[in-house]
């Protein structure tokens, strides 16, 4: 319980200098705009082809925005040593990854729900049919590249190119993740229930969020302080 509150804590502090400064989520926005204006006239919004590659699309800008807000969550830090008086405090290592994790989380739903509206202006797609399975896919795939952007951007923070290291770590990794909210997004893009066979891919979002949770908690000692 105590850990979990300070993983609270940790989350709120991120959240509150975040939505004062608004240094990543500005930026993460702006570029998810960009993109989805660019792909809108890269592609005929009324053509059969374009829903077709509008869930892969969608998650495309989701994850290269994303990476706009994970690559700060540790860089803040940094100025005047608060990342070593963080460490030096009673906060457990796993709590204070715990914490980042949850700050990007909310941050990266909040990018989505921005997202998805400009998304069904240009491309005038009803993606709010089904909104309370997007919404799940949504969480569990927001997870899963939160807590890996977490742990990775702990292990980059302190590299020159870490700006250019992180994506080129993250993504390899978040591919069976993206595949599997790409195939359950395209699903719920055209209204259609989901099979038992595709619910084999939301199965593999949870799984995927379990065991990077675990690992990050178990190891999180080891990656901060390296």
């Amino acid at each position: 319980m105590r850990s979990l509150l300070q993983a609270l804590s940790i989350a709120r502090k991120d959240l509150t200098v975040e939505l004062r400064t608004k240094e990543s989520l500005n930026a993460a926005i702006a570029f998810s705009v960009v993109m989805l204006l660019l792909f809108s006239f890269a592609f005929d919004p009324a053509a059969d082809v374009t829903r077709e590659i509008a869930a892969g699309l969608l998650w495309i800008v989701f994850a290269f925005s994303g990476a706009l807000i994970f690559n700060r969550a540790f860089v803040r830090e940094l100025p005047n040593d608060c990342l070593d008086v963080l460490l030096s405090s009673p906060i457990s290592p796993a709590s204070l990854l715990l914490g980042k994790a949850a700050a990007i989380f909310v941050l990266l739903l909040f990018l989505e729900a921005i997202s998805l509206v400009v998304f069904g202006v240009f491309y005038n797609l009803r993606w709010w049919l089904r909104p309370i399975e997007l919404a799940l896919v949504c969480i569990l795939a927001s997870w899963g590249i939160s807590i890996l952007g977490a742990v990775f951007g702990a292990l980059t923070v302190n590299l020159r190119l870490r700006e250019l290291m992180l994506p080129v770590i993250i993504y390899p990794i978040l591919i069976p993740l993206l595949i599997a909210a790409v195939e359950l997004t395209d699903t719920l893009f055209r209204n259609q229930p989901l099979s038992p066979d595709q619910l084999l891919w939301g199965r593999l979002l949870v799984v995927f969020d379990v065991v990077f949770t675990a690992l990050a908690l178990a190891l999180a000692e080891a990656i901060l302080v390296n």
